[in-house]
């Protein structure tokens, strides 16, 4: 059964979540991405929260932005270190006694964990991304690599000042084809029925600009003649290292996210566990859901891990 509740942070943001699973039980804490919400975690809340299965108490958080979450005017407010702040907040109120037991993300929200595993890595004992690329590499990439630029290419729509009302349109056309355009498997949307469907469209309803602000506030994207910020940027290894065990599940149809952006990660995780699935594409939590609990369950299986 999922449970829907809302915290509020002590910096004043609220958060609206789902979560499955007793309060006070060891916590999974899950961080959904771009175009989605908590909601497309709930197969993994109720899995996990069942005893059989470790008994956790699971919980995803609507991002801010998302949702029924704050949602702050300024694209400043978008910043890395204002959402890495809020995921810190929720983990202290649930979990307050202990790291999490495992901090896994998706997209947008593993941007989010990849910052908080290398400056807050005592939150988590273990961290597990779901194709989200890690800053270094992706970084490496969108200087250097074309294929990746022009499969990035996205974001320069994304942070237009109009891009929120272009996405609504024609009963959000443009959103249907991220799902479409992120993927080469041929059946690999047969999840997208019409009630998941109308899930979507009843957080996005709810508004598209936080959404879109965290495309805004980042410098992250193919540089641009126009935007010499983005080719200039440059990251210190020490803000890009990850020393907690670390999960990296990869979908090698991911169209958005080739690749490419696994080659070098063992330089900044030292203790990682890569699985590549061949046929999944950048919705393999929505295609696969049965192998990617599966590969988790065998991550949390693992000795605990000291710190």
């Amino acid at each position: 059964m999922i449970e829907h509740l809302t915290h509020t942070l002590p910096h004043g943001i609220s958060l609206s979540c789902r979560a499955s699973g007793q309060a006070g039980r060891p916590v999974l804490m899950f961080l959904h991405g771009f175009p989605e919400a908590a909601f497309v975690w709930d197969g993994l809340l109720a899995h996990f929260s069942k005893p059989e299965n470790g008994g956790f108490r699971c919980i995803a958080p609507n991002l801010r932005g998302y949702e029924k979450s704050s949602a702050p005017q300024q694209v400043s407010d978008y910043r890395a270190k204002y959402l890495a702040q809020d995921i810190e907040a929720l983990i202290h109120i649930e979990s307050p006694n202990a790291p999490l037991v495992c901090l896994i993300a998706h997209d947008w929200g593993g941007a989010v964990a990849w910052n908080l595993g290398n400056q807050k890595p005592a939150l988590m004992q273990r961290l597990a991304i779901i194709n989200s690329p890690h800053p270094g590499t992706f970084l490496r990439e969108l200087k250097s690599n074309p294929e990746q630029q022009a499969a990035s290419a996205y974001m320069n729509f994304l942070i237009r000042p109009d891009s929120e009302q272009l996405l609504a349109e024609d009963d959000y056309r443009r959103l249907w084809e991220f799902f479409a355009n992120m993927g080469a498997v041929d059946g690999s949307h047969a999840w997208l029925t019409p009630e998941v469907k109308d899930q979507y469209r009843e957080v996005w309803n709810l508004g598209l600009t936080g959404g879109v602000n965290y495309y805004r506030a980042s410098p992250m994207r193919p540089p641009r003649p126009e935007d010499p910020a983005a080719a200039a940027l440059q990251l210190p290894h020490d803000m890009l290292t990850v020393n907690l065990p670390t999960c990296v599940i990869w979908a090698m149809q991911d169209i958005a996210l080739p690749a490419s952006l696994i080659d070098g990660l063992d330089a900044y995780i030292p203790n990682m566990r890569l699985h590549r699935v061949a046929d999944g594409t950048h919705w393999l939590v929505h295609e696969q859901p049965a192998l990617v609990a599966a590969y988790l369950q065998d991550f949390f299986n693992e000795e605990t891990p000291t710190q």
